[in-house]
C-alpha cells in the first residue's frame, strides 16, 4: 500500500516539473488519505460527473471525458446522481465537507450551475479551484475504502482545437 501511495506521489510531481510552465496546479489532499488509491484520468475534456452517496458520505465518484465514462473510484452503492456539462462548459471548482470520509461534495462550472451531492452537514470545509484562470478539472485522485476518504483536484488547460490538454 505504501508503495502505491509512493509511485502515485512521484507521477503527480514528475507532472508538476513537466507542466510548471503550462498553468497546472493541484488542490491537496483532504480527508484521512486511508485506504485504496485512485486516479481517474482520461484524454478529453471532463463532461460529466457522477457521484453515489449513503449513509451520509460519498461512497464512490466517476468522471465522464468525451462521451466515455472513465472507471469509477469507490464502491457503487447508494443514491447515484449524475451531471453533464454543455459543451463551452467546465468544472472550475469543487468544495464540501470531510472528517475520516468524504461527506459532501459540491462541482460548480464555469457557466455557475452546480451539482450538490450532500451527505452528512459536519465536518471541515474545504474549497478547491485552479491557480489559473483558463485551467478546469482535469483529473481526480485521491483514497476510498467503503466510503471515499480522501479526494484531490488536478487543474489544467484543455485546448479544443488539438484535443489535447497541456500535460
Amino acid at each position: 500500500m505504501t508503495c502505491l501511495r509512493l509511485i502515485a506521489l512521484v507521477a503527480v510531481f514528475t507532472l508538476l516539473a513537466s507542466a510548471e510552465d503550462q498553468n497546472y496546479s493541484f488542490s491537496s489532499l483532504v480527508g484521512s488519505r486511508s485506504g485504496t488509491p485512485y486516479r481517474i484520468e482520461g484524454d478529453e475534456r471532463v463532461t460529466g460527473v457522477r457521484v453515489w452517496s449513503q449513509s451520509n458520505f460519498i461512497s464512490a465518484i466517476q468522471l465522464r471525458y468525451g462521451y466515455i465514462w472513465a472507471e469509477r473510484a469507490g464502491l457503487h452503492r447508494g443514491t447515484e446522481q449524475e451531471f453533464l456539462l454543455f459543451d463551452d462548459e467546465a468544472i472550475v471548482q469543487i468544495s464540501g465537507k470531510y472528517l475520516q470520509n468524504i461527506h459532501s461534495l459540491v462541482f460548480v462550472t464555469s457557466r455557475g450551475r452546480s451539482l450538490m451531492v450532500m451527505g452528512d452537514p459536519s465536518g471541515e470545509s474545504f474549497n478547491m479551484y485552479p491557480e489559473h484562470e483558463q485551467a478546469e478539472l482535469r483529473f481526480l485522485s485521491g483514497t476510498y475504502q467503503t466510503y471515499l476518504t480522501g479526494i484531490s483536484a488536478h487543474w489544467a488547460e484543455f485546448h479544443e482545437s488539438s484535443n489535447e490538454d497541456t500535460m
